[in-house]
């Protein structure tokens, strides 16, 4: 086998993951050989068997652990089925079990939870870390799995080149574990790695002027064609940095959708690489994007959702692009025929071409069932301070006209963005409530500041002896700071009635990605 593509834990089990089916996909299409693995799902499921649960749990586990180890073959039926959509209470019991249960795991150095994985002493920012774990000096409550369960299925395919997609911080140091096992077991076997987190760590490593042990190559940005390049060099060669491609087609042929954890099953998908706004000044896509847009024929979406519903017998999807862009928004609002019985939802932008009612009526005819929207702040001051290029009185028209359609709206705020005072989160507070009659679902954060993010020298922390590979870097004083705004948050925005009410319904752990389930539920 030429290339084998792994997906590492730790992260939402709840769809199979995209980058790793259009890596397949494209791969296949050019005559080369490659399988993939889904080593999260795997990894989540070969913790929860009930033996290993027993030995994580110990002889005399807490009375929660107990129960919910007793609970967990019941939930895990429910997460699976339609039913779960019929009553979050009993939807988040069976999330809390879960996630009770994986975090037995932890021991006392570590904490796994769905979605999410911590090392209260190693840190995926720094090195040395990360090359302590490669090195076998250092392990994670995964190190059984790798050896027991993935390594063997690796070994057995004998592949030339092993791929791992590192998208997220809670992948890192699983994955530089993983990664130096696979070394240690096929020395002469090449080791790239990529994904979202690898190609953000573009710059310092840059200015490191290093690579990451155990890997012989990174890739940043889309990996498509240095893969294909990969292929057809001798083994150590260098990686040549090839032209883009515009590959859109997943090949899902690896995972069983119905495996994942969603009451149904639900396929990921894109029209579009990059963001078609990137002038966000919170945004790394708008000063270091790690891909170039593009995006796929707007035409051929609504035929590529009908391709995946025949090829894998599923009727939901995930848009996964940054912003869906407007002119797909219009091709998919005119394709309601061939998209009968199909749903779907994803990312959009408070834009133009959703200020038409009969527009958006076409989106939900097309099955669109839930938009996700970055409002980010109810204070037109604030939006123009961020380049959102948002118009609050066109942002009120839209959640209207979704609202009408029987769209779902997903709605995103940022509060203690650089500047931002205590007048304008009130006015956030303010259209939130004007508002929460069209608004479904509600995520509610405070702001980080991207390492790469358009704000200049208004702030320290241009260097990171720490964690030389950290995301992020510190606000100034500018505004009301970080404390204030999580103190507006939970005193004030919480504590609104109409606010709270949309905060409650939104499912837990999993938010977003089960969001789809449960529109309507908890507005009686």
């Amino acid at each position: 086998m030429d290339i084998l593509l792994l997906h590492p834990p730790a992260a939402k089990p709840a769809e199979p993951p995209l980058a790793t089916a259009i890596l397949l996909g494209h791969l296949r299409s050019a005559g080369i050989t490659a399988a993939a693995i889904d080593a999260n799902l795997d990894a989540c499921l070969w913790l929860l068997t009930p033996e290993r649960l027993a030995l994580a749990a110990g002889a005399a586990p807490a009375t929660a652990l107990r129960r919910a180890i007793a609970h967990l073959p019941r939930a895990l039926a429910l997460l699976r089925s339609p039913r779960a959509g019929d009553s979050l209470a009993r939807y988040r019991s069976a999330v809390e079990d879960l996630n009770r249960a994986l975090g037995a795991a932890g021991g006392a150095e570590e904490r796994l939870s769905l979605g999410d994985y911590v090392h209260q002493r190693l840190s995926p920012f720094r090195p040395a870390d990360l090359e302590r774990l490669a090195a076998g000096a250092e392990s994670t409550l995964f190190r059984a799995y790798f050896e027991q369960e993935l390594l063997p299925r690796v070994l057995a395919l004998q592949p030339r080149i092993i791929a791992v997609t590192i998208n997220y911080r809670h992948q890192a140091l699983p994955a530089f574990e993983l990664a130096g096992l696979l070394r240690r077991a096929l020395p002469q076997v090449q080791l790239v790695a990529g994904g979202g987190l690898i190609s953000s760590w573009a710059q310092p490593l840059r200015q490191r002027g290093q690579g990451l042990f155990p890997f012989d190559h990174l890739v940043t940005g889309p990996g498509e064609a240095s893969l294909v390049a990969l292929a057809g060099n001798p083994a150590g060669a260098p990686l040549p940095t090839p032209a883009p491609v515009n590959h859109f087609v997943p090949d899902y042929s690896f995972a069983d959708p119905a495996a994942y954890l969603a009451p149904e099953p639900v396929l990921q998908l894109t029209a579009s690489r990059g963001c078609y706004w990137a002038r966000c000044r919170f945004c790394p896509e708008a000063t270091t994007p790690t891909q170039p847009y593009r995006a796929f024929p707007p035409g051929e979406v609504p035929k590529l959702l009908v391709q995946l519903a025949a090829a894998y017998r599923v009727r939901r999807f995930h848009f996964t692009d940054n912003a869906l862009p407007p002119a797909t928004l219009r091709a998919l609002a005119a394709a309601a025929e061939p998209l009968a019985g199909l749903s779907w939802h994803g990312f959009a932008r408070f834009e133009g071409v959703l200020d038409d009612p009969d527009l958006v009526a076409g989106l939900a005819r097309a099955g669109c069932r839930m938009l996700q929207l970055g409002l980010e702040s109810g204070a037109q001051p604030v939006l123009e301070r961020l380049h959102k290029g948002t118009d609050l009185a066109v942002a009120s028209r839209i959640l209207h006209h979704l609202h009408a359609a029987g769209i779902a709206t997903y709605v995103y705020i940022l509060l203690g963005t650089p500047e931002e005072t205590a007048a304008e989160a009130e006015s956030t507070l303010v259209f939130l409530e004007e508002h929460a009659d069209c608004i479904d679902f509600l995520n509610l954060a405070i702001m980080n500041l991207p390492r790469a993010a358009d704000f200049g020298g208004e702030f320290p922390g241009a260097e990171w002896q720490e964690e030389p590979l950290g995301l992020y870097r510190p606000l100034s004083d500018g505004g009301w700071g970080r404390a204030a705004a999580r103190r507006f948050l939970a005193k004030r925005l919480l504590a609104a009635p109409a606010i709270r009410a949309i905060a409650a319904r939104t499912p837990p752990w999993f938010t977003s990605n089960h969001a789809p389930f449960f529109i309507g539920a908890g507005r009686h």
